[in-house]
């Protein structure tokens, strides 16, 4: 293992301004990830109660038909 050289300085460094720099930027965006996962949390549960069985009257037939074809010999 070598010296640390000053290109490798400017690169830690320049990692560390972007991690740390600007307004606490690591904090807002673990914030963030928190409010997403809240509001995901909020959505599964309010979709369970809201949920009803499916009956054949919902169900769409979409298949399409299919057309015999004429095979001349």
């Amino acid at each position: 293992m070598g010296a640390v050289g000053p290109l490798q300085l400017v690169l830690i460094a320049v990692v560390a301004l972007l991690l740390f720099g600007g307004r606490g930027r690591i904090s807002s965006l673990m914030g963030d990830m928190a409010k997403g996962i809240r509001s995901f949390r909020t959505g599964l549960r309010d979709d369970d109660a809201d949920t009803k069985a499916v009956t054949d009257d919902d169900l769409v037939d979409i298949t399409p038909k299919t057309e015999k074809s004429k095979t001349t010999k």
